[in-house]
C-alpha cells in the first residue's frame, strides 16, 4: 500500500482545512486508515481513525469536535475536515494503514503498517 497525503497550508486560527490521503497499490480498503501528526520537537501522535467500512471513528481528544475523518473507499482516498484550527495544531500530518482487517481506537505508531510522507499544516495566530 502506497499512502500520498496532500493538502496542508499555512492558514489563519479558526480557519478550515481539509487534508487528502490517496491510497494505492494494495488492498487498503480493507485496513482502518488514520492521521496521526508531529509537531517540531514533539512526538508523532494520533489524531483520527476511520474503520474500513466507515461504521466506526475515533479521535485524540484534543481534536474532537472540531476534526472529522471520512473515507471513500471507491476512489481510495481519505480525508481529514479540519475546523476551527488552533496554532497548537500546527504540525506535518501523516496518513497512515492498519493491517487489514484491524481496527484500534487510540493507535500507536507502531500499530500502523504502511505509512505516507506528511503534509504540513501551519496554523498562525
Amino acid at each position: 500500500v502506497q499512502l500520498q497525503a496532500s493538502g496542508g497550508v499555512l492558514v489563519q486560527a479558526g480557519g478550515y482545512l481539509r487534508l487528502s490521503c490517496a491510497a494505492s497499490g494494495g488492498a487498503s480498503s480493507d485496513s482502518s486508515m488514520a492521521w496521526f501528526r508531529q509537531a517540531p520537537g514533539k512526538e508523532r501522535e494520533f489524531v483520527a481513525i476511520v474503520r474500513r467500512s466507515s461504521s466506526r471513528v475515533d479521535y485524540a481528544e484534543s481534536v474532537k469536535g472540531r476534526f472529522t475523518i471520512s473515507r471513500d473507499n471507491a476512489n481510495n482516498a481519505v480525508y481529514l475536515h479540519m475546523n476551527n484550527l488552533k496554532p497548537e495544531d500546527t504540525a506535518v500530518y501523516y496518513c497512515a494503514a492498519t493491517r487489514p482487517l484491524y481496527y484500534y481506537s487510540s493507535p500507536t505508531p507502531g500499530d500502523m503498517r504502511y505509512w505516507g510522507k506528511g503534509t504540513l499544516v501551519t496554523v498562525s495566530s
